[in-house]
């Protein structure tokens, strides 16, 4: 699933939804939609892991106001 975009995998899982609930898939077809969104589903929760990593903190200081401190990725990625 590289080069997918979370948008599209998040469509393509309502595709999923929407083919098992109007349609009249077969038991086989039914088991791949289900694989398939399964695949999806968990490459749209681990997007939005690591997009939640990348999100500044927010953190309140001494005097009770918020500040924005940036995350720091403690593994940065290898060249």
């Amino acid at each position: 699933m590289a080069k997918l975009t979370f948008e599209k995998a998040l469509k393509q899982l309502e595709d999923i939804v929407k083919e098992i609930e109007t349609g009249n898939p077969t038991l086989e077809r039914s088991i791949q939609l289900f694989e398939e969104g399964m695949k999806l589903s968990r490459y749209c929760n681990q997007q939005l892991d690591e997009t939640e990593k990348r999100i500044a903190v927010l953190i309140r200081d001494e005097n009770g106001r918020i500040a924005e401190k940036p995350f720091h990725d403690p593994d940065p990625p290898r060249s």
